[in-house]
C-alpha cells in the first residue's frame, strides 16, 4: 500500500508518457525517491518511544502531501479519459493531466494548511431536547474535540481559541477528547489555555483515543488541576432555573485495551444513581459509542474524532468506521447525536473540505 501511495502520484507526474526532459525527470525520481524512504523512518521515530516533534513534524507533512497527491492522481483518470475521447495524444495529454494534479494539489495544500493553522470557525446548532425542562431552555453548550496539541507548537493558537471559548458565553463547556499528541511534559504549554476556559455551570471532559496512546489517567489528573470536571466513567448534575441537567462522560472505547486499571467505557458505571426522568447529555468520544447510549435512553451524545475526515476524500474512510461523519443525527427513539469536525488536526498540517469548528449547542426544550 505505501509503494502504490508513492508510485501512482510519481507515475502520472513524471512517467506516464509526459516526455519530459531527462533531467526533470530524474530531479522528481530522486525527490520521490528520498520521500518514500524517510517517511516510515520519520514516523517511527516522530511518534514512536522517541517521540522526536521534528521528526513527526516531516512524517506527517509528507503523509499529508503524498495522500493529497494519490487522491488526485486517481481523478486524474478521468481526465484522461476525456482526453482520450477528444483524440489529444501523447505527450500532451499526459502532460495536461500530470500539470492539473499537481497544480490542484499545490493548491489544495496551501488552502489545507492554512484551515488547518486558522483558530476554528464557531458553528451554532439549536437542538431540542424533549424531556427539558423550561428552565433548561436556552441552555448555551460549547463543544471542543480534538484540539490535538503535538509536535507543531500551537500555544498561541490554543490562546486564541480560548478566548473564543470564553467569548460565547457558554453555560457548559464539554471537551470531547484527544487533547493533545505526546506527553503532559511536551504539551503543557499548548494546554496551559485550556485552564483559562470559563463557563457558568461547568466544565467537563472525557478521554479520547490518543491519550491512550501516552498518558490518559495523567491527562485526567492535569485537566483537574486546570479546572475540568473529568467525567471518567462518571457524571455530574447541573441546574438552572429550577430544572436539571445530567452531564454524564465515558472513557473512550479504546480505553479497555489500554491496560490501563479502571480504565473502560463503562456508561452503566457513568449514569449509577441517576434520576430516570432526567435529561442526560453524554460525553463520548467517539460516535460509534452511540449505540449504548440509546440503550440507555441518552437524550443527546456529543462526540468527536471523525475531524469530519480531515483531508478529502478520507471522509469515505471514516465513515466506513463510524455511524456519522459530522453534524447533528438521530438514533433510535430518543437519542441525538452532535458530531463536531473538532477544533484541531492529527497528523498532517492540513484540513481540505473539512473546517474545523468550535460548536455551540442551544438546547431548547419542546415548544
Amino acid at each position: 500500500m505505501l509503494v502504490f501511495l508513492f508510485y501512482l502520484p510519481w507515475w502520472v507526474l513524471l512517467s506516464s508518457g509526459t516526455g519530459w526532459p531527462f533531467p526533470v525527470v530524474l530531479g522528481g525520481s530522486v525527490l520521490f525517491g528520498a520521500a518514500f524512504l524517510a517517511f516510515p523512518v520519520m514516523m517511527a521515530m516522530g511518534h514512536g518511544r522517541r517521540r522526536l516533534d521534528w521528526a513527526a513534524r516531516i512524517g506527517d507533512t509528507v503523509l499529508g502531501v503524498v495522500w493529497v497527491l494519490f487522491a488526485w492522481s486517481v481523478l486524474g483518470s478521468v481526465l484522461r479519459l476525456a482526453l482520450i475521447v477528444l483524440g489529444v495524444g501523447n505527450p500532451a495529454r499526459s502532460r495536461i493531466v500530470a500539470v492539473f494534479v499537481a497544480v490542484v494539489a499545490v493548491g489544495l495544500l496551501v488552502w489545507g494548511f492554512t484551515e488547518a493553522m486558522r483558530v476554528p470557525r464557531v458553528k451554532r446548532v439549536d437542538v431540542t431536547v424533549p424531556r427539558l425542562g423550561r428552565g433548561l431552555d436556552g441552555t448555551r453548550v460549547v463543544v471542543l474535540a480534538d484540539t490535538h496539541y503535538g509536535p507543531i507548537d500551537r500555544a498561541g493558537w490554543s490562546a486564541r481559541v480560548a478566548d473564543v471559548v470564553n467569548g460565547l458565553d457558554s453555560d457548559v463547556v464539554c471537551h470531547a477528547g484527544d487533547i493533545a499528541d505526546g506527553t503532559i511534559s511536551q504539551r503543557r504549554e499548548q494546554a496551559a489555555p485550556l485552564g483559562t476556559m470559563r463557563s457558568r455551570l461547568a466544565k467537563v471532559y472525557v478521554t479520547g483515543n490518543h491519550e491512550y496512546f501516552g498518558e490518559a489517567q495523567g491527562w485526567l489528573d492535569h485537566m483537574g488541576q486546570l479546572g475540568w470536571e473529568s467525567l471518567h466513567n462518571r457524571h455530574v448534575v447541573v441546574e438552572r432555573g429550577g430544572d436539571r441537567l445530567v452531564l454524564a462522560g465515558v472513557d473512550d472505547r479504546t480505553a479497555a485495551s489500554s491496560g490501563l486499571p479502571g480504565h473502560r467505557a463503562d456508561l452503566g458505571g457513568a449514569l449509577a444513581g441517576v434520576d430516570p426522568d432526567l435529561p442526560v447529555l453524554l460525553v463520548a468520544h467517539q460516535p460509534k459509542q452511540v449505540g449504548q447510549a440509546v440503550s440507555a435512553g441518552v437524550d443527546l451524545q456529543v462526540s468527536g474524532h471523525t475531524h469530519g475526515g480531515q483531508i478529502w476524500p478520507f471522509n469515505f474512510l471514516v465513515r466506513i468506521d463510524q455511524p456519522v461523519v459530522h453534524g447533528l443525527s438521530r438514533h433510535g427513539e430518543r437519542t441525538q447525536l452532535y458530531t463536531t469536525r473538532g477544533a484541531g488536526f492529527w497528523g498532517p498540517p492540513f484540513r481540505i473540505f473539512a473546517p474545523s469548528e468550535i460548536t455551540l449547542l442551544t438546547l431548547r426544550a419542546s415548544a
